[in-house]
């Protein structure tokens, strides 16, 4: 089996190519023209960001052809291919990509799963999906251990400004807590249904991620867990929030990585927060 996925999983190029997963590209448009969000390092494209303000670029998914050729591409290896996405209810990516794989066959033997979430989250998803491919899994027990994980994995953050999200139009049920606003510091989820939705509000970004370590704490208690804390431009604040998630969970495994600049467009530099998952989810997969 073949995984694909795109780069709103935040997965590092050796991560990629260490487990053989195929990254579909999703594009930044900047007023100059059109960038693959994994040919930008995060720091050039916060320059850029700052340096265009008050203006924003657009982000953009492939099209229905680039996936098709993509998957014929990666069934020359004569292997059925599982295709793991950014939610539906915040991209239309999957919609394109079920498109592509039609477009695709008989070449192309593609599945489809909606992560109902982004960035480590949907990581997370697509670790297991390899790590149980390459330990000899079939198809169903792969999706089977992948809802479980997709259901008991949470990603949330804070911002230290909704300005991005606002001009970006993805407020979506954040909406409630913007315009006069702005200045709180929000705590976002990703929701059941794979869209954002506001946890609570605080002032300051100290007071947030507090906040996030106390729910987290609250739907994890004492169950070890992979925790991913996750930054745009924010490495200090990332620090911080690694050290109380450390005090206040049961911390199996920890690492700390940047988000993609494609999702950057949407919250700005000034973002940090975790996807959680339980070990026992992953620690039998390899």
């Amino acid at each position: 089996m073949k995984i694909v996925t795109d780069c709103a999983a935040d997965m590092p190029a050796d991560e990629l190519e260490k487990l053989g997963v195929t990254q579909a590209p999703l594009f930044i448009q900047f007023p100059e023209g059109e960038v693959n969000s994994a040919d930008i390092t995060a720091d050039a494209f916060y320059d850029r960001l700052e340096a265009m303000r008050p203006q924003i670029p657009t982000t953009a998914m492939p099209s229905t052809g680039l996936f098709a050729e993509l998957y014929r591409k990666v069934a020359q290896a004569g292997e059925n291919i599982l295709s793991i996405h950014i939610s539906s209810g915040l991209s239309g990516t999957i919609n394109a990509a079920r498109e592509g794989g039609e477009q695709a066959r008989p070449e192309a033997d593609v599945n489809f799963w909606d992560s109902l979430t982004l960035s480590g989250g949907e990581r997370f998803q697509v670790l297991a999906a390899a790590f149980a491919s390459k330990a000899g899994w079939a198809m169903d027990a792969i999706k089977e251990r992948m809802t479980k994980i997709r259901e008991k994995t949470e990603v949330i953050y804070t911002l230290d400004t909704l300005e991005y999200l606002a001009r970006g139009g993805r407020i979506g049920r954040v909406k409630a807590i913007a315009g006069a606003l702005l200045n709180l510091k929000p705590i976002i989820r990703v929701d059941t249904d794979g869209k954002y939705s506001t946890v609570k509000t605080e002032r300051t970004l100290g007071k947030s991620m507090t906040a996030i370590a106390e729910h987290l704490y609250e739907k994890y208690a004492q169950t070890p867990v992979w925790v991913t804390v996750l930054h745009g431009r924010f490495a200090d604040k990332a620090e911080a929030l690694k050290t109380e998630l450390t005090q206040k969970l049961n911390v199996a495994k920890l690492e700390v990585m940047r988000i993609s600049p494609v999702l950057g467009v949407h919250t700005g530099p000034g973002i940090v927060g975790a996807a959680v998952v339980p070990m026992e989810l992953m620690s039998d997969l390899g």
